[in-house]
């Protein structure tokens, strides 16, 4: 793991974090053996748009249950989860952080579906499987913690089978002006690798894929975050959400990101691309 690696996953680690969240689970009166997996929904949708968006991006990839998906960056599992039990598909997640590895392999058994989803520790730019693997992949919100958007795309280029979708739902820099510090992926600016769309395009077309959709989901965070700070405002806040992942570094960082979605510099894209069949 490079230094800059290291300094990523850092920042993402949580010293107890299963143990966390399954407590506020059970302050809620849930199940914490035999999890629901929609119970966890307001803890492990880590990006924009939360399980809204997570519901729009399975949409657009079109999963069958007889395809196998690559999650990049999968965090504690939420995304591939949602994909495996509504899809019916199996999943592979893989993702810097030991202890997120650590906790999504442990919510995944609880919530019964170890038989189709599996995560593992490692780089998204230095992917640990065959040429070939799989029919699709996704990306949600990484790549403003890589700085080598080209070897990205190149890796998800290679692991993936002729004709494979490669999903990418990344917060871009939509404006000329910058978010302060901290936010939700980084403290500092010197982890934080903001580029716009363009970029993203470049690196994709580089690697062999063609674009076949692009979408700008600004509206679709906004609202979402104007029902979540209401939910946080009122006097029986929840109890699981994705304050628990940052600690006291959450409340800094999501009004930054929120002024900076508002002011127009951000906003999450989505870009739907295919690799080509030679």
């Amino acid at each position: 793991m490079s230094e800059l690696e290291a300094a990523v996953a850092g920042h993402y680690t949580h010293s107890s974090l299963t143990a966390t969240i399954l407590a506020a689970l059970a302050r809620m009166g849930r199940a914490t053996e035999r999890i629901d997996p929609d119970d966890l929904a307001g803890v492990d949708e880590f990006h924009m748009g939360g399980r809204d968006a997570t519901i729009l991006l399975g949409d657009h990839l079109r999963l069958g249950p007889d395809e196998h998906l690559l999650d990049l960056g999968s965090g504690i599992g939420g995304p591939a989860r949602y994909f495996a039990h509504t899809f019916g598909c199996r999943v592979i997640g893989i993702d810097l952080t030991p202890a997120f590895v650590e906790s999504a392999r442990e919510l995944t058994r609880r919530c019964g579906l170890d038989d189709r989803v599996a995560f593992e520790l490692g780089s998204v730019t230095a992917l640990p499987f065959a040429d070939a693997s799989f029919e699709a992949a996704s990306l949600i919100h990484v790549g403003m913690n890589l700085p080598d958007k080209a070897a990205m795309a190149r890796e998800a280029a290679r692991v993936l089978k002729p004709g494979g979708r490669f999903l990418i739902y990344d917060v871009m820099q939509t404006g000329s002006g910058a978010p302060a510090f901290p936010v939700p992926w980084s403290r500092q600016p010197e982890t934080s690798f903001l580029a716009p769309p363009q970029d993203y395009r470049s690196a994709l077309a580089a690697a062999g894929f063609a674009i076949e959709d692009e979408r700008n989901h600004r509206a679709l965070a906004q609202a979402t975050f104007a029902r979540w700070r209401e939910r946080m405002a009122s006097p029986d806040p929840p109890l699981l959400s994705i304050g628990l992942l940052l600690g006291e570094a959450a409340k800094p960082a999501f009004a930054n990101l929120t002024a900076a979605l508002e002011a127009g510099h951000i906003a999450p894209v989505e870009l739907l691309a295919r690799k080509g069949r030679r």
